[in-house]
């Protein structure tokens, strides 16, 4: 299979990647992660630890690392209307959050509407360029803050 795009020719800005460190403990930090986002105002519907899962499940001695799933249902709406429903086959809008060291967490997100528009997903019109202007100033606003 032939992917439409050279994944080597992307820049970390065409999908939104967004990253900081805390130097916090890991719970201490899924917590200020869910607190900030919910401020600038992402609902958190779902959330998970692969980490505690994959350890059980198939030993796989991960360090701790957990996914929040942070939604703007505003946003989210009109995205779905944007795509004719094919946008939520991404969501939510994940979040991860994993241990680089004791006290030392990694905070990582990209941008589920800019990816959608790149694998062609989501048009490239006005609107979707709404969408994603709106969401990236809301996860920049979040990261400002943690």
């Amino acid at each position: 299979m032939t992917l439409p795009i050279d994944p080597a020719q992307i820049d970390p800005d065409d999908i939104g990647a967004k990253q900081t460190t805390l130097e916090m403990d890991h719970e201490e930090a899924i917590e200020h992660v869910r607190e900030v986002f919910t401020d600038a105002g992402f609902g958190v519907p779902v959330e998970f630890s692969p980490s505690e899962l994959l350890n059980e499940k198939v030993d796989a001695d991960r360090d701790p690392y957990y996914v929040l799933g942070a939604c703007n249902p505003a946003v989210a709406d009109r995205a779905l209307d944007a795509t004719d429903g094919k946008l939520g086959a991404l969501f939510p809008c994940n979040v991860v959050v994993w241990e680089e060291e004791p006290g030392r967490q990694r905070v990582y997100h990209v941008s589920i509407m800019r990816i959608a528009r790149l694998v062609g997903m989501a048009p490239d019109d006005d609107e979707m360029a709404d969408i994603v202007a709106e969401t990236g100033e809301l996860v920049d606003n979040a990261f400002e803050e943690l």
